[in-house]
């Protein structure tokens, strides 16, 4: 039974209160069956109940309470026995009334009907509930007369519905249920009528109809239509006796201009009274002509704002959720040109009872505990106060000693058991009441925790958390709070304990996760529950998508890249314009990013990308603006034709979310140039008509091209033909410009006029000139439609007045500006004098020269030259210029730098026109002062001891002076290049050697020589060198070759210690030697093979102490790098020799097997027997010419594999197999395939053509040159150097034979 029991308690929830509820809670009806409670009216019907009566009757009245509550009813005050009326039941387990009104009318069972609940622990009853049928009554039949106004009055017409429940609403139509249209003018007020302020013509109609429709019963009630006639006053004198007797009329006389006057409300002021939190309506509505307008003030105070709205034109104004701050004067003002009028409306606000902190709450308290009823509420007036106990009034129930009443509070002290009760509170005053049950529950009950246990809470840090402990016991629990050891309560910040038991951490942290424990205790017991805190990390979109402009056609990607708990599984959504996202394969939705492929205009609009996780969301949003160029412009149409302007309009295209910034508008000449297009000119993209001046003598057609910011619009059609009429010529040629090409001529030109400028036919020109000078006449010449006019016979550079005018069969064009030229230029006849120089430095000199005079130039001066030379000792010749100087314009001085120093220097000055130079001035001399010399020719070391050296020099090139000596500076250099300190000598300028004693031994030294002039040292050449001893000898350094200056001596790299790099290929490899005289012993050979990418590196041979190396396993076909590295010690720097490329020859083919081939075995044979023949023939032919000494030569040759080789050995066409790579003793194979010939050379080609050598049976060379070779040579050389093959051996064989 316990257990059954616990289990119940574990699984029940409640509702969580907040605040101070501790004497507000209910028995959980789930939590034990046994436990007592009044009843508590759940559900009732409303205090004004009105009914359908075409429906049966419902009157609600539900509760619950252990043991679940009986029902009753009264009926107006007396007691209302169901079971006596067939046609009302009551529902199972309810108090609902059920009517049936098949058998008897609805309105039989209006009345005022009351619901009572009760159980053994109590009673409860309901509000008094006003049963009513609703009512929607027929319009009483009346025949209603036309009514017939004269033009400007004020009219109303009644509506007057039948009274109805509830109250109808109205509204008028005409007959075709079209709303009939109101204005500040026709209006409908509160009650239905409808205003006219002034009645118009086009009132006038025969369907003002009232419609009144009945909400409760959805029903619409008609009444008969209204007639309305409006006439002038000429028109109602016409038809008066027509409608005399059946008609109402209305103002006869004439109808002027009036105030306003007030329809309704009537007079001065009137009083309103409304019920606090109802709506509050108010109207004026005016006549007069022309119409007023309504305004509203409140002249106590400011009308509410946010609670206040106008209606009907501001005829009506309303104020919803009336409070006592709206009570006042209210006043409406309608005014119009010829005055104003104002009504006062007082308002009162009067007030049923309402709940001032709510309504008395249930009590649930625990033998000798003490509770308060408090049933407290406001009303105007003032509200009374009554208590009931079980619906009897309380001072007609029992006594009893733990209760007492004062006013609206019920005061309980050492409650006993068998003290339950339903205690009702009725507060009411003229304007309504309001009843409310609440029971007081003595119960003796150990504390239960109702939250489930063992419950994971989840928040996302930085957020807030509550954390139930719904507890039930009576009395009622003290609840307590402990975080994992449950060293100390939790009462204090970060954690607040609210009055229910809930734990609420207001900002959750990472540190805030874990174990949390609540215990519920009171007099009869404790209980304990856990619940655990888990706080996540925030979901946050860490780049968020852009505003994107695109252009239709083209790709776009939003990114939204987001960061989020890694616990939490996250949910990525896209959303256009807060929908979803169109079902389009264009639409590519990844893991952080939406990629539209060929935007298209319809997807335009906002994107928002939203990350959701179980416990938060993060989202952001970007437009997208689909963009394009604009449709181009259409309906163009020309207006305002003139004979020089025309405007253009058209309509723009549409323009595709880019403003279009401008119009560009192009002409087509039919005329002149048919098929060309030119732009005319252009105007803002606001704009849609341009104003076009035009030429004479075109035919014209136009075209518009709109432009935003994605590109130009196609062009629009053209516009239809428009042709101006011819006429004079409006312009002259421009550009016009006098020059000789000859020294006796004037060439006139001008850039000619285009056929659209031309203005008519017939266009030529008009070419005037004269010299310019005083009392000259204007020449003139008329010349066709060309570009320049020759002018022979003038003087030499003389200036002109140059005129040319257009004119056509239509006139001359407009009087020509007046231009300036010369005349053919000379070469000048005069050279400057006083022509002199002064020598500033040893490199720099300055000339100076007295100015042409200008007639003497004969031209444009275009500046002078100086030519100069250095003297020799011999007649200077124009070959012997060194330089020429220009100087441009009108200059009398010029420097010459970078001389020589210690140089006898010559030159001359001459002026220079357009036409060339002028005759030179006398030369004239000067000498440059002695400078620094250059650096000495050579620096070399010739003799290296164990503790000596001896060095050798040549002059400077540059000695830019007398040489007054040399100085020499050296010091030591340690492994680490370091420099130690440095010794000096000054050396006579006759010298060039020096030995230097009493070195250090095996050290190396660095040499610094330079020469000296009286103006100073010269730049210094340095040198290195060691004193190294080598096994008892000196290893002397081999002579060094001069260099280009070197960098300063502490970070000078030394001379390369290889020298004469040289390779051979050969059938085992590729022979690699060189020369080495550097002190370091550790040296290989590293090779790479050309072109290889950069992940490969050097292969590496040590070859120490030797001169030569065979690289071996090459591969045939490649190119290799060769370079030697030798390394010293102490992590000195390495010394590399140049790079060697390499040529591995390529093995041939042997893709297709054919050695198995029977016509190449024939083949093979074949060429094998013919040079037997041919090698029996070469030997008998040797013998013939006698026997040579050639032992010896043998002997003499050295073996191949030492010689130098180059990259490629001759092979024996493709048939060649690895024996035919070898080449002859003797013998040096190119590496283009063929055999060139030297003195020492021998070579199998020498003999192709049949020579005097023999061989052996091996095929090795036995003989040599006859004395017909060297003139075979030149007769046959260029077929002798082919390398052998079957087809010379052929040709040889044929020579003999």
């Amino acid at each position: 039974m316990m257990m059954e029991w616990r289990r119940r308690m574990d699984a029940a929830l409640l509702v969580l209160l907040l605040g101070h509820l501790a004497a507000a809670l209910e028995v959980p009806l789930d939590l034990r069956e046994e436990l007592p409670q009044p009843p508590t009216i759940t559900h009732q019907s409303p205090k004004d109940y009105i009914i359908d009566p075409r429906e049966n009757i419902i009157i609600h009245c539900d509760a619950k309470g252990k043991p679940h509550p009986s029902f009753s009813w009264t009926r107006n005050g007396t007691h209302f026995d169901t079971e006596q009326d067939s046609n009302v039941s009551m529902r199972p387990h309810s108090g609902t009334l059920i009517v049936d009104i098949s058998r008897e009318k609805a309105e039989h069972y209006e009345g005022i009907y009351q619901c009572t609940a009760r159980n053994k622990h109590g009673t409860a009853v309901s509000n008094n509930i006003v049963v009513r049928q609703s009512r929607s009554p027929l319009w009483s039949k009346e025949k209603i007369k036309p009514i017939v106004v004269q033009e400007g009055v004020s009219l109303v017409l009644p509506c007057q519905p039948p009274a109805g429940l509830p109250p109808p609403i109205i509204f008028w139509m005409d007959n075709n249920f079209q709303r009939l249209p109101q204005s500040r003018r026709v209006s409908q007020s509160l009650n239905g009528d409808l205003y006219f302020s002034n009645v118009l013509r086009e009132d006038s109609r025969n369907d003002y109809i009232c419609y009144a429709r009945f909400p409760h019963t959805q029903t619409i009630q008609q009444k008969q239509p209204i007639v309305v006639k409006v006439l002038n006053l000429d028109a109602i004198n016409d038809t008066m006796a027509d409608f005399y007797n059946d008609t109402d009329l209305f103002s006869e006389a004439p109808v002027d201009d009036r105030r306003p006057t007030f329809l309704i409300p009537t007079g001065t002021s009137s009083s309103k009274t409304v019920l606090r939190g109802h709506t509050l309506e108010m109207e004026c509505i005016a006549e007069g002509l022309p119409t007023p307008e309504i305004a509203w003030t409140k002249m106590s105070g400011d009308l509410p704002a946010n609670r206040i709205s106008f209606l009907h034109y501001n005829k009506t104004l309303r104020i919803v959720n009336v409070s006592e701050s709206d009570a006042g004067d209210y006043r409406c003002t309608a005014k119009n040109q010829l005055g104003s009028v104002h009504h006062t409306i007082h308002v009162s606000v009067k007030a049923a009872p309402y709940w001032i902190s709510g309504p008395p709450r249930n009590l649930v308290l625990a033998p000798g505990e003490n509770g308060v009823l408090t049933c407290r509420a406001s009303g105007t007036p003032k509200p009374s106060i009554t208590w009931a106990m079980n619906g009897i009034p309380i001072e007609n129930s029992p006594k009893d000693l733990s209760r007492k009443v004062e006013d609206d509070t019920v005061i309980f002290t050492d409650v006993q058991t068998g003290s339950s009760a339903v205690y009702q509170c009725n507060i009411s005053n003229d304007y309504g009441y309001l009843l409310s049950n609440a029971f007081v529950n003595v119960l003796s009950e150990p504390p239960r925790v109702l939250t489930p246990a063992n419950k994971v809470y989840q928040v996302i840090r930085n957020h807030h958390v509550l954390m139930d402990c719904s507890s039930f016991g009576s009395p009622i629990p003290k609840i307590t709070w402990f975080k994992d050891s449950r060293s100390s309560t939790l009462d204090g910040d970060p954690y607040i304990l609210h009055d229910n038991g809930t734990l609420e951490i207001h900002v959750a942290q990472a540190r805030n996760s874990g174990k949390y424990t609540c215990v519920a205790r009171n007099q009869l017991g404790i209980y304990e529950n856990h619940v655990y805190l888990e706080v996540k990390e925030p979901t946050r979109i860490l780049k968020q998508p852009e505003y994107k402009v695109v252009q239709r056609g083209r790709a776009v990607v939003f990114e939204c890249k987001v960061k989020h708990d890694p616990s939490l599984i996250p949910t990525m959504t896209w959303l256009k314009d807060d929908g979803e996202l169109p079902d389009d394969e264009r639409l590519i939705v990844d893991s952080d990013s939406l990629a539209i492929t060929d935007v298209t205009e319809n997807d335009a609009g906002v994107y928002t990308c939203i990350m959701n996780t179980t416990l938060d969301h993060d989202s952001a949003s970007a437009e997208l603006t689909v963009v394009e160029r604009p449709d181009p412009p259409t309906d163009l149409e020309l207006t305002d034709q003139k004979k020089r302007s025309v405007q253009l309009t058209w309509t723009p295209g549409d323009e595709h979310n880019s403003p279009i910034q401008k119009f560009l508008i192009q002409y087509e000449d039919l005329l002149h140039h048919r098929g060309h297009w030119h732009n005319l000119t252009e105007v803002p993209g606001t704009k849609t008509t341009a104003h076009l001046k035009l030429s004479p003598y075109a035919h014209y057609i136009f075209r518009v091209l709109a432009l935003n910011a994605v590109g130009l619009s196609q062009s629009s059609f053209p516009s239809r033909v428009y042709r101006t009429d011819p006429a004079a010529p409006d312009q002259n040629p421009t550009g016009v410009h006098g020059y000789g090409t000859e020294h006796n001529n004037l060439v006139i030109s001008w850039k000619p006029l285009s056929g659209h400028q031309s203005n008519g036919p017939g266009l030529h020109y008009r070419v005037m000139w004269r010299e310019k000078m005083a009392g000259s006449d204007w020449n003139t010449v008329t010349v066709a439609n060309t570009s320049k006019f020759v002018v022979s016979g003038t003087p030499t550079f003389v200036p002109y007045e140059l005129k040319v005018q257009a004119v056509n069969d239509y006139g001359d064009g407009p009087e020509p500006a007046v231009a300036h030229g010369f005349s053919g230029e000379d070469l000048p006849i005069a050279a400057p004098e006083n022509v002199q120089a002064v020598v500033l430095n040893s490199t720099l000199a300055e000339v100076h020269w007295d100015p042409v005079p200008s007639h003497l130039i004969r031209g444009h001066l275009k500046g002078y030259k100086v030519y100069y030379w250095r003297e020799h000792g011999h007649k200077h010749s124009p070959d012997h210029v060194e330089g020429i100087l220009s100087f441009s314009g009108n200059h009398t001085h010029g420097m010459l730098p970078g001389l020589h120093p210690f140089t006898l220097y010559a030159f001359n000055v001459r002026v220079y026109n357009g036409k060339g130079d002028g005759p030179p001035s006398p030369p004239q001399q000067f000498n440059t002062p002695e400078g620094v010399p250059g650096q000495p020719t050579s620096f070399v070391v010739t003799d290296s001891s164990l503790d000596s050296l001896t060095l050798e020099w040549s002059p400077p090139h540059d000695r830019n002076g007398h040489i007054t000596g040399y100085t020499l500076k050296y010091q030591p250099v340690n492994n680490s290049n370091e420099l130690g300190p440095v010794e000096e000598l000054a050396l006579a300028a006759n010298e060039t050697s020096v030995t230097l004693p009493n070195l250090k031994y095996s050290t190396r030294y660095k040499f610094y020589l330079n020469a000296k002039t009286v103006t100073g040292a010269g730049p210094a050449i340095s040198q290195e060198v060691d004193t190294i001893m080598d096994e008892g000898n000196t290893q002397t350094s081999h002579p060094v070759a001069w260099s280009p200056p070197r960098r300063p001596p502490h970070k000078a790299r030394p001379v390369s210690p290889f020298g004469n790099l040289s390779s051979s290929v050969g059938e085992e490899g590729a022979l690699i030697s060189w020369e080495y005289w550097g002190p370091e012993k550790n040296i290989y050979v590293e090779y790479i093979v050309e072109n290889s990418e950069g992940e490969e590196e050097w292969q590496k041979e040590f070859v120490n102490g030797s001169q030569n190396v065979m690289l071996k396993g090459l591969k045939g076909g490649l190119s290799y790098r060769v370079r030697l590295v030798a390394k010293g010690h102490h992590d000195q720097p390495l010394h590399c020799s140049k790079e060697l490329v390499v040529k591995v020859p390529a093995v041939a083919s042997r893709q297709v097997d054919i050695a198995t081939q029977g016509w190449f075995i024939g083949l093979m044979c074949a060429i094998a027997l013919l040079i037997l023949i041919l090698l029996i023939i070469c030997f008998i032919q040797r013998n013939k010419g006698g026997k040579y000494p050639v032992k010896e030569k043998e002997d003499a040759h050295t073996d191949p594999e030492f010689q130098p080789m180059k990259d490629d050995d001759c092979t024996f066409g493709e048939y060649s197999d690895n024996e035919d790579h070898k080449p002859l003793k003797g013998s040096r194979t190119p590496s283009n395939g063929t055999v060139k010939r030297d003195d020492s050379d021998l070579s199998l080609a020498d003999y192709g053509e049949g020579g005097d050598g023999q061989f052996n049976e091996d095929g090795s060379f036995i003989g040599q040159y006859s004395g017909k070779s060297a003139s075979r040579d030149t007769a046959e050389g260029h077929e002798s150097s082919e390398a052998p093959s079957p087809i010379n051996a052929m040709n040889s064989l044929n020579s003999f034979v």
